[in-house]
């Protein structure tokens, strides 16, 4: 298992400290710096480029949502975890389309937190228990666009993959759907993921379902 750096950010010392202990004590895992408010932890994530931020969203100065989408934009091989006490939908879509790969509540476990921070750190994307559901509630509600006037840019291929990664199926069932190979679908979503100013999966599905398309 490589060993993931992780920079710490929230404004609460006795919550960024008790943090700090637990994630110093799990394996494979070390904290490299911690920030106690959203423009630190800009500066400290492209200064310490560490692998994963652990990021609070209420802090002063710069937010964790705007945070998120500096560090993303800046340094996109960072993975952001949000960990929070906010668990209502648009909290959850605000940090996804800023470039958070997984979104933990504060009241996760232990063994949740390490896992998810192992997890991003390895390019996943992970959702806590109940935020699933909540994702679920948000795609049930969106209001899309006709799909015809939605990523001007894509070709027509490259609409149909967006499509399928929308529906949540991985590469290989595209590829078996579409008579293509694994790494003809790979390059298919890279091309998307560039051109919808995406940095990752789940970045793509949120943006793929808001216009319409995988419903």
């Amino acid at each position: 298992m490589d060993t993931q750096r992780v920079l710490i950010a929230d404004d609460h010392e006795a919550f960024r400290k008790g943090l700090e202990a637990l994630l110093a004590a799990a394996p494979a895992i070390e904290v490299v710096g911690t920030a106690a408010d959203g423009a630190m932890a800009v500066a400290l994530a492209l200064d310490l480029q560490p692998d994963v931020v652990l990021m609070d969203l209420h802090m002063p100065r710069v937010n964790g949502i705007d945070a998120t989408a500096q560090i993303v934009a800046s340094s996109p091989h960072i993975g952001v975890l949000v960990l929070t006490m906010m668990e209502d939908e648009e909290s959850v879509f605000a940090a996804v389309r800023a470039g958070a790969r997984g979104y933990l509540l504060k009241g996760a476990r232990r063994a949740e937190i390490t896992r998810a921070v192992q997890a991003v750190g390895a390019g996943e994307v992970i959702f806590g228990p109940g935020i699933a559901d909540r994702v679920m509630t948000y795609f049930a509600g969106v209001r899309s666009r006709p799909v015809a006037d939605a990523f001007p840019d894509l070709t027509d291929r490259e609409r149909v993959v967006l499509g399928l990664i929308a529906e949540g199926r991985e590469n290989g069932e595209i590829a078996r759907q579409l008579g293509l190979s694994v790494k003809t679908v790979r390059n298919h979503a890279s091309n998307i993921f560039t051109k919808l100013q995406v940095a990752h999966r789940a970045q793509a599905i949120v943006k793929a379902r808001e216009a319409g398309l995988g419903q």
